[in-house]
């Protein structure tokens, strides 16, 4: 069974329909014990990082997540639910984050040439780094496949994690790993028969 945590913030309908689709139990919990019954966990996240991380926190729900990675115990942050695993943002400020992945969260903008549009709204292509071996959340599909994006800030200096970037006017991250701990900037739950496909591998994970 895959626990989604319900922090206040996250679009946990289109979540919980997907893994429907796939045939997986998945239930949506504030609750510790609830969650901690889970085989895995998802961190989903729509809306602004402070604010995001704020909710985290004051529901306790900082110290699970860190839980959940310290045990092992598959982890997977959706959109702002991946940025909150790095050290840091800088949106509307400089903010802490979970420290689960190095690296930083910065604006799309000064990256990208002025006439693409902020934010990144769109299917963009998946590429898997050359010198790393594809990662087990990516087993059911390939390289090229597109996959859907909403954002407006990316994660940077994150090469050791890096495990898919996408080209939008430069190359931006779009999914990372540590041990048992990913990221996906882009929304599975919104990438059709692709991001069903990382859903359900992410199910395979024990």
């Amino acid at each position: 069974m895959t626990g989604i945590i319900d922090y206040g913030v996250g679009n946990l309908f289109s979540l919980c329909s997907s893994f429907a689709f796939i045939g997986e139990e998945a239930i949506v919990s504030s609750d510790e014990a609830v969650l901690s019954s889970c085989d895995r966990i998802i961190l989903p996240g729509v809306g602004a990082f402070a604010d995001a991380a704020e909710k985290l926190r004051s529901t306790g729900l900082d110290k699970f997540v860190h839980f959940c990675a310290s045990s092992k115990k598959p982890l997977l942050g959706i959109c702002l639910g991946m940025q909150l695993l790095f050290d840091k943002s800088f949106e509307y400020g400089e903010h802490e984050g979970l420290s689960l992945i190095k690296g930083e969260v910065v604006p799309i903008e000064p990256d990208v040439p002025k006439e693409l549009k902020i934010p990144q709204i769109g299917w963009n292509a998946l590429i898997f780094p050359d010198d790393k071996e594809k990662s087990p959340l990516f087993k059911y599909i390939n390289n090229g496949d597109y996959v859907y994006f909403v954002h407006s800030y990316y994660a940077k200096h994150c090469e050791e994690s890096l495990i898919a970037s996408t080209e939008y006017g430069a190359m931006l991250t779009a999914a990372v790993s540590n041990g048992t701990v990913f990221g996906t900037q882009f929304h599975p739950e919104k990438s059709g028969d692709v991001g069903l496909s990382i859903l359900r591998a992410f199910c395979e994970m024990k």
